[in-house]
């Protein structure tokens, strides 16, 4: 290690949201009661340092500290431990931090526990702990409640690097820094000491590799023990074993084989396991990543070699032979045969019928470039390294290989290539400018040599453009020239064989990155700027209604796959290669093996094209206004996936069908996607096909479903390191939210979706966001809020909202002005919904225009207009924007002394509202039926019954005229948590005082003693 960079301290806890919460959580609590909280984490994750940011956050009481050893102080039983708090804690609360407790010995471990258990004998004590992650937990901790420090998030991760350095670090050195930490904080900050500050500034080459023996080793520090040689055999041939294999675990048979063809005269057993390994099965893991990468790296060279040369000759056996060349590969001591063993590496790689990962032949072509001279052909393998790390939705490990690729000399086309995967990556997970850019000048250097990927990227730029919400750039490069005709599997990136643009090796120029958008439609599709163009047939009001009548994100074109990079849910008014790829039309990467191919394979040949035809020709007519023309040719794309199991085809099923308004084909196709993704291993497509469904669903009126898909598309967008995918997701959640939650739940999703938005130039996702937050608000019956909110997004002027998305916002925005008294704003607007609802692509918006006009209409002839929408609403079915209209219905009812008529509209209403889940808008109409002096489902004393019975306790409380502060004290609670129930009660009772509370709770409790004085007698 060179040592020659001094490393700045950082000066704050980068991430840790989540565990920074719960050790605040067990700190607040010491007003009431005392508590316990173990922190475990691998090394290296700041286990030490969240302690010392809650010793340093603590200002109630003293800190005590407790280390293991007599002589540091820490008592040997539990009545000792209880003893010594005592005295430290006075009359005050007491924060105890027992940093590392594992290191204990067994009876202190014990004694700890067993006082953990009995604190509040003690006083106000909060007893804090950390524990090694790198082993399972002491079985005297185990009954303890945990949590657990992850790898930091990869904008965490960056935040630390330019803390520390200045943000002086080269670009390039920034991803290989990032990608070789891991998430791993301790290692990100030894990787940076060891570079010189020319290496970082990238004007000196790194040294190979970075994170080398030494830096692992000093931060996995005593954890890399180990006991016996016959334990060090076992340790190294798991970590040998999982360089080539799909996950952080492997199996069993496999390593006891190799230990056999290591020392033929052993007899190995994984009985017993050395603690920092775990079995589950008949497979093998280690608990830390960084000690497995530590054991791999000490381990002795020869040894090391060996265990990879037996780990070889036991795959070779079993017939896997991509994981057992890579082995050889990494077995070998001198250049012998490097270069024949490199040929065969990429040959393998290439090839569709070896069962294989995305992951697995990313690992293999990037050997492959490693053990390369020849500069152009290593840049080669280090693109389709790159290519298929993207696939297997690890961007972080596609941009060093690229930076890699970048380093050597190549042909236009290769870099073509690699700029292209560069720009697909930056669509998913960084600045959609920069991807534009990008992609770009990918399609200017493939354009001689590789027409169709050209227009494949120049497609995926077009994408980047839309989902920046620059219409102009959108249409500018739409304009660059008319979409290929696909060759061989529909405009895949390269060829299927190893003929054009690629090496003699076969590299798998056919895996799509990009392609998806040839099948969107030719270039030159105008967008109508002005109606009747459609600007997405979504459902207003249903959440993540935007991308519900369109191809969303990413349908992709059978024979191109798109990048689930972020791009833009495509809207009906998205330029039809947009819409074909989906949320960014030309970003889904290539997941299946096709005509050739087994699973996993890269290349796809004879693809049928008529799928790419019919989308395209259905996609033009619609943005021509033509759904005559249209249906038919969608109808075709719906049709096909009926016999069809690859995602691609399916998931442009789906967007197909929810232009067409056919939503239970589009549930059905998005199911089949979404578990064509995951057989399929492409963990890239999973986010997406997951945002299909929960569409699909949402268009249905299955709002639980829906949000059930979003939280699970956005842990899944989350781990692919698919930002802008995420931001999506929390964009749909926020939009749901607003129909069923309480505000904090709409707020803490549309603060999520807003800072990558912001971040990232996501100007759709930001403005699904606001409209979330605007239709909270006109939920909770705050309509000039929502009108200021809306005001921004649908009036014209520079701050409007995306082009595709604004309209669809328009029914709420005339229902905010008009309730807000402010109904001049609306009349440029709604004429301008007005043409997209003549249009005739969303099969709400008719009745959604007669309701706006019944809202701005004068009284005579209001009446004529709700009627007419709710006409309209049982035509085209839906449960929530039926309610909606029979609510405000039911409300003009009211207010014009029709008691009787309001009553069953509100009814309606409520029932309506129910059914879908929409609890926001259903306390609306419980307290509308409540001014007339009916009995609401679930109003009354049935009312108070629905509460949680924790609600219950705490309004009660607040009826009695309790603070928020007296409550918590009370139930020995934080003040959070009271904070947090009672706006649940607030909603689920359609109160908004505490005075309204405080009646509602006198009026439950006096009818409940009258019902019992009536059954006495």
């Amino acid at each position: 290690m060179t040592g020659e960079t001094t490393v700045r301290t950082a000066v704050r806890i980068h991430g840790r949201s989540a565990q920074r919460e719960a050790v605040r959580a067990l700190l607040d609590g010491l007003r009431a009661r005392s508590g316990h909280l173990v922190v475990t984490g691998e090394p290296g994750l700041g286990r030490t340092a969240l302690l010392q940011w809650a010793a340093d956050s603590f200002r109630a009481g003293p800190v005590l500290r407790l280390g293991p050893g007599e002589d540091r102080g820490a008592p040997t039983t539990a009545g000792e431990l209880l003893t010594t708090l005592r005295k430290a804690a006075g009359e005050a609360p007491l924060l105890v931090c027992v940093d590392d407790a594992h290191l204990w010995d067994a009876p202190a471990r014990s004694a700890l526990s067993h006082a953990a258990e009995r604190l509040h004998t003690a006083g106000r004590v909060a007893l804090l702990l950390s524990v090694a992650g790198h082993r399972a937990v002491d079985p005297e901790f185990a009954r303890l409640p945990v949590v657990r420090l992850d790898p930091l998030a990869p904008s965490h991760a960056d935040a630390l690097l330019d803390e520390v350095t200045d943000g002086s670090t080269d670009p390039a050195v920034r991803e290989h820094l990032l990608a070789e930490a891991e998430g791993n904080p301790a290692l990100l900050l030894a990787l940076v000491r060891r570079l010189t500050p020319a290496e970082l500034r990238g004007l000196r080459p790194l040294p190979r590799p970075t994170a080398d023996a030494g830096t692992l080793a000093a931060v996995a520090g005593s954890a890399l023990t180990c006991p016996s040689a016959d334990a060090r055999d076992l340790l190294l041939t798991v970590a040998a074993a999982v360089r080539a294999a799909d996950g952080p675990d492997v199996d069993t048979r496999l390593v006891l084989d190799a230990l056999r063809h290591l020392d033929p005269a052993s007899a190995p057993t994984a009985n017993p396991l050395p603690d920092v390994l775990a079995g589950a099965g008949d497979r093998l893991r280690f608990h830390s990543p960084l000690l497995c990468r530590a054991v791999h790296a000490t381990a002795a060279p020869d040894r090391r070699r060996a265990a990879h040369r037996a780990l070889a000759d036991v795959l070779e056996a079993d017939g896997q032979p991509l994981p057992a060349l890579l082995h050889r590969s990494w077995s070998l001591s001198g250049p012998a045969s490097v270069a024949r063993l490199a040929d065969r590496l990429a040959a393998v790689a290439a090839d569709g019928t070896t069962p294989a990962s995305h992951g697995l032949r990313g690992t293999a072509y990037a050997r492959a470039a490693e053990l390369t001279a020849d500069a152009p052909v290593r840049a080669e393998r280090y693109t389709a390294a790159a290519e298929q790390a993207l696939l297997a939705g690890r961007p972080d490990r596609a941009r060093p290989l690229l930076a890699a690729a970048r380093d050597c000399a190549a042909p236009a086309v290769v870099r073509g290539r690699a700029e292209r995967v560069r720009g697909l990556a930056e669509l998913r997970d960084g600045p959609v400018g920069d991807a534009h850019q990008s992609l770009l000048l990918a399609a200017s250097l493939l354009a001689e040599d590789a027409p169709a990927e050209a227009a494949s990227a120049a497609l995926a730029a077009a994408d980047a453009a839309w989902a920046a919400g620059d219409l102009s750039s959108c249409l500018a490069t739409l304009s660059l020239g008319p979409a290929p005709v696909p060759r061989d599997a529909a405009g895949m990136l390269g060829p299927a064989a190893p003929d054009a643009a690629t090496g003699a090796d076969g590299l798998p120029g056919a895996v799509d990155l990009a392609g998806a958008v040839d099948g969107a439609g030719p270039g030159g599709v105008p967008v109508p700027t002005d109606p009747p163009g459609p600007r997405h047939a979504a459902d207003p009001r249903h959440a993540a209604d935007p991308r519900q009548v369109v191809a969303p994100r990413h349908a992709t074109v059978p024979g191109h796959a798109t990048v689930p990079g972020h791009a833009t849910p495509g809207y009906a008014a998205v330029p039809s290669a947009v819409l074909a790829g989906g949320r960014t039309g030309g970003a889904t990467p290539r997941t299946d093996a096709g005509a050739r191919g087994g699973p996993g394979g890269t290349r796809v040949c004879g693809a049928v094209p008529d799928p790419v035809r019919d989308h395209r020709v259905g996609m033009r007519a619609l943005l021509e206004g033509r759904l005559d023309r249209a249906a038919p040719s969608l109808g075709q794309v719906v049709e096909r996936a009926r016999t069809d199991d690859r995602p691609e085809t399916l998931l442009r099923a789906a967007s197909a069908a929810l232009l067409l308004g056919n939503v239970d084909a589009a549930r059905r196709a998005g199911a089949r996607a979404l578990a064509a993704t995951r057989q399929s291993g492409s963990e890239a497509l999973v986010p997406q096909a997951l945002e299909y469904l929960a569409y699909a669903e949402l268009r249905a009126g299955r709002h639980p479903q829906a949000r059930a898909h979003a939280e699970e598309g956005l842990r899944t967008a989350l781990r692919a390191g698919q930002r802008n995918t995420a931001a999506h997701h929390q964009a749909v959640l926020a939009l749901a939210a607003s129909i069923e939650d309480e505000p904090a739940t709409v707020a803490r999703h549309v603060t999520a979706a807003l800072a990558t938005a912001r971040r990232h130039g996501l100007a759709q996702a930001a403005t699904l966001a606001e409209w979330a937050a605007a239709r909270a608000d006109l939920g909770r019956g705050r309509p000039q809020d929502a009108a200021d909110r809306l005001g921004l997004l649908v009036l014209p002027g520079p701050g409007r909202g995306h082009f595709a998305v604004w309209r669809l916002a328009v029914p709420c925005f005339v229902e905010a002005a008009a309730l807000a008294g402010r109904p001049e704003d609306t009349h440029e607007v709604l004429t301008d919904f007005a043409g997209w609802a003549a249009f005739g692509a969303d099969p709400q918006a008719a009745a959604q225009l007669a309701r706006c006009h019944a809202l701005l209409a004068p009284p005579d002839h209001a009446d004529d207009l709700y009627r007419r929408a709710l006409a309209r609403h049982d035509e085209a079915g839906g449960d929530f924007e039926r309610a909606r209209t029979a609510l405000l219905y039911g409300k003009w009812l009211r207010r014009r002394r029709r008691p009787r008529e309001a009553r069953g509209r509100l009814g309606t209403a409520l029932a309506g509202f129910d059914r879908c889940g929409a609890g926001v808008w259903a306390a609306q109409a419980r307290a509308e039926l409540r001014a007339l002096g009916a009995a609401p489902q679930g109003g009354g004393a049935g009312t108070l019954t629905g509460l949680t019975p924790q609600q219950l306790r705490i309004a009660r409380h607040v009826a009695e005229g309790a603070t928020n502060r007296e409550v918590a004290l009370t139930l020995a609670v934080s003040t959070r948590t009271v904070d947090y129930h009672l706006r649940k009660v607030f909603a689920v009772l359609g109160v908004r005082s505490r005075l309204e509370l405080a009646r509602m709770v006198e009026h439950a409790d006096r009818t409940r003693g009258d019902r019992r004085a009536g059954d006495r007698m």
